[in-house]
């Protein structure tokens, strides 16, 4: 069976460097925040170029902390992409906004920026920009849409971590990042966790505040905040993988160029990279409408494929009562019907992904 993550090559590749982090923060006897919080936190800082970096308990809770920093809550319009994870959706539920949702561009998924000012309202308080699948968005417009319409910028780059737009590491371009650590992300922990990244000290004391029952002065809380903390076992095993992020990043490039040079010549939609991004390839998404047929095909082969994601969120039970309906958004929800994630880790082998390509090929010309 070829998987469509593997993470215990991963740990096996770098096992005594995990094993030593988790010994030594065992040791320490500090498991909530604490030096290894602080040092992660720094490291993530140095590598986006950001001031500050606040790590949480995931990557939904950064974002859900990111607007409450923001102030934005009931009544208020949040601006989101149409084909996405539905935490971006459900975050921006959760503290009682109401999010318009902007169709993608069909190629990169990203949110078509041409449409983004048709939705904007005396309520639109912020627009999320998702790097989905590890593609930046298109940074310098949304921004420029943002200044124009006094707009905040919450990037999600829960699967950009990375990226970049223009030599700039996403996550770094709004006025909040957010970060996950889920296992199978490019930067994955053994559990869950997230982070936000601010160059704003207001916003990232407020958040602080936030992740930690809105205390400044511990059991001084000065509003109801959350118990969203980045453990210290997580953080250590975070930073004993970080040094190989950017070796993990390029392998991922590479394997995802060898297999558009296969896959493309067989009619099937591989994944765009714009000129001025740089692709991290999170998932390896094709398209392609017999998508279904492919996905059992595949199986019977005893190769792993996923669709991320079945229902774009304006279809979604939550969404149906802002009378969202199908044929709102036609790019998401085709794309919803015809991506497909193939196989895609650093450790892949070639000759695993000789096997994936030779079961589309054969798919594709039976």
């Amino acid at each position: 069976m070829i998987s469509l993550v593997d993470l215990t090559a991963q740990y096996h590749s770098i096992k005594k460097e995990i094993d030593a982090a988790v010994l030594s923060t065992l040791e320490s006897g500090h498991f909530i925040l604490g030096p290894q919080v602080s040092r992660f936190e720094e490291s993530v800082a140095t590598y986006l170029g950001v001031t500050h970096a606040i790590g949480l308990a995931s990557g939904t809770d950064a974002l859900v902390i990111a607007l409450r920093a923001l102030n934005i809550g009931e009544g208020d319009e949040v601006i989101i992409p149409a084909y996405t994870f539905f935490a971006t959706a459900g975050t921006v539920m959760s503290v009682g906004a109401k999010p318009m949702i902007v169709d993608v561009d069909p190629q990169s998924y990203q949110i078509d920026v041409n449409k983004i000012e048709a939705v904007i309202t005396s309520k639109t308080k912020a627009i999320i920009p998702v790097h989905l699948y590890g593609h930046p968005s298109e940074m310098t417009p949304i921004l420029e849409i943002a200044r124009k319409h006094n707009l905040k910028v919450i990037e999600d780059n829960a699967q950009g971590y990375g990226a970049e737009y223009l030599g700039k590491k996403t996550g770094s371009l709004g006025d909040i990042g957010c970060l996950s650590f889920f296992p199978t992300k490019n930067l994955g922990a053994y559990g869950d966790g997230g982070m936000v990244v601010t160059n704003d000290p207001a916003l990232a004391e407020r958040m602080r505040m936030l992740r930690t029952h809105g205390w400044k002065k511990k059991y001084f809380s000065e509003e109801v905040g959350y118990n969203s903390r980045l453990d210290a076992l997580q953080a250590a095993i975070l930073q004993a993988k970080f040094p190989h992020l950017d070796e993990w990043n390029d392998k991922r490039r590479e394997l995802a160029k060898r297999y558009n040079e296969y896959l493309a010549p067989l009619g099937i939609a591989t994944p765009v990279e714009h000129d001025w991004a740089k692709h991290v390839y999170h998932l390896y998404i094709i398209r392609l409408s017999k998508r279904d047929e492919l996905q059992v095909f595949l199986r019977q082969k005893g190769i792993a494929s996923e669709v991320y994601y079945p229902i774009p969120p304006h279809l979604a039970d939550p969404c149906r009562k802002f009378g969202y309906k199908e044929g709102d958004f036609p790019h998401a929800e085709s794309s919803a019907k015809e991506t497909l994630a193939l196989p895609l880790y650093p450790e892949l082998t070639l000759e695993q992904q000789d096997e994936v390509i030779a079961a589309v090929k054969e798919f594709v010309n039976q």
